[in-house]
């Protein structure tokens, strides 16, 4: 699901929000938690998971087209960690959860 499609979906399902206030409303939490990340906290968002910074330390890497030796600088890396209920939902284990989405063999063309 992208962005667009987030807010398509609120402005369906809450018919008395327009969609240029879904998309704000989108806008305003997605900034809220990118600024929070930015200040070095972590996210926590009970039933549906957490994000936060990996830290990742300084490294010595290959360029692989030749073979040299680079210096990778140290960095913090965006992630997230599925909360329990989530992962249960998905893996279709709670019981008032939907089946999760299942790919269908393509059939071939004749």
């Amino acid at each position: 699901m992208t962005k667009s499609e987030l807010i398509a979906r609120l402005a369906q399902r809450y018919p008395q929000l327009v969609a240029k206030d879904a998309e704000y409303a989108v806008k305003m939490i997605l900034d809220a938690m990118t600024q929070s990340l930015l200040s070095g906290h972590r996210i926590e968002i009970r039933g549906f998971g957490s994000f936060g910074l990996n830290y990742r330390p300084p490294r010595t890497g290959r360029n692989p087209k030749s073979g040299e030796k680079v210096h990778v600088p140290e960095k913090y890396v965006p992630h997230f960690k599925a909360g329990k209920e989530l992962r249960e939902r998905v893996d279709g284990t709670q019981a008032d959860a939907p089946a999760a989405p299942q790919e269908r063999a393509s059939q071939p063309v004749r």
